[in-house]
C-alpha cells in the first residue's frame, strides 16, 4: 500500500515562506518522479511543480518559476516545496503526488497515488 503524507502547510503573509514536505512509504521512493498539484475554492486541481526519480530534472507552472522550488530526499523518502514571496493567489490545497514512472510530468493523469493535502492561507 502506498502512502503519502504532506505536512508544512498554514497561514502566512504575502511575502512569507513555507516549506511544504511529503513522505512515501510502500514504493521504492527513489525510482519515480514526484509532484505538487494545488486546489483553490471553486477551481480545478492545477500543476504546480514536478521532479524526476534523480532530482536533476525539475518542472514549474509559470506562476511557481523564481519562487517555489521543489526537491527530493531520496534518503529520506521525501519531497519538498519550497515557497518563498508568497501570495494571496497561491492559498489553495496543496497535494503531492507519485508517479509510476521516472520521468516528470505536469499532468494529473500521469501520477497514480495522492496524499490527502496541506492547507495553505496566504493573507494579504
Amino acid at each position: 500500500q502506498v502512502q503519502l503524507v504532506e505536512s508544512g502547510g498554514g497561514l502566512v503573509q504575502a511575502g512569507g515562506s513555507l516549506r511544504l514536505s511529503c513522505t512515501t512509504s510502500g514504493r521504492t521512493f527513489s525510482r519515480y518522479a514526484m509532484g505538487w498539484f494545488r486546489q483553490a475554492p471553486g477551481k480545478d486541481r492545477e500543476f504546480v511543480a514536478a521532479i524526476n526519480w534523480s532530482g536533476h530534472t525539475t518542472l514549474y507552472t509559470d506562476s511557481a518559476k523564481g519562487r517555489f522550488t521543489i526537491s527530493r530526499d531520496n534518503a529520506k523518502n521525501t519531497v519538498y516545496l519550497q515557497m518563498n514571496s508568497l501570495k494571496p493567489e497561491d492559498t489553495a490545497v496543496y497535494y503531492c503526488a507519485s508517479s509510476p514512472v521516472a520521468g516528470a510530468s505536469v499532468y494529473g493523469r500521469d501520477y497514480d497515488y495522492w496524499g490527502p493535502g496541506t492547507q495553505v492561507t496566504v493573507s494579504s
